[in-house]
């Protein structure tokens, strides 16, 4: 049982929870994300590139060897699929410009928290031990003989 104690500790843990928070945040975002850009900024750009559809765009090496009838697919064909690789670049560089765009919001409010602190009036001096007090009247005693 030591070691279901110590997995339950560790999977306890703010920070595992945190992580297993962000991971599937995460997801949901990258499926919305994927979901802008097929259905929403491929569309328009496929119009503007001649009514085509993005994912079908590629370079055939080797075409299709199909049965006398036309129907069977003897050897499939070979492709560069660069439609769906520049599709997936879209999709990454929205991602990254998001987490910029947040990282960058944290960043502004955290140094505006800390402006507004440093601005805050200063603390006063504490006042003086009565030790010092003492040393300073022996000071000026001694001073004035």
């Amino acid at each position: 049982m030591g070691l279901m104690k110590e997995f339950k500790e560790f999977a306890m843990r703010g920070n595992v929870i945190d992580l297993a928070v962000g991971v599937i945040i995460g997801g949901a975002f990258g499926k919305i994300v994927n979901s802008i850009v097929t259905d929403i900024v491929m569309p328009p750009i496929g119009v503007l590139i001649g009514g085509v559809k993005f994912g079908d765009l590629k370079h055939v090496l080797v075409s299709a060897v199909m049965d006398d009838d036309g129907k069977t697919v003897l050897k499939p064909e070979v492709s560069v699929n660069y439609g769906n690789f520049i599709q997936t670049v879209l999709e990454f560089l929205i991602i990254a410009f998001s987490i910029f765009m947040v990282i960058k919001a944290m960043n502004r409010m955290s140094n505006l928290r800390k402006k507004q602190e440093s601005e805050a009036a200063p603390a006063p001096e504490p006042l003086p031990t009565k030790e010092e007090i003492l040393l300073t009247e022996i000071r000026d005693l001694l001073k004035n003989k």
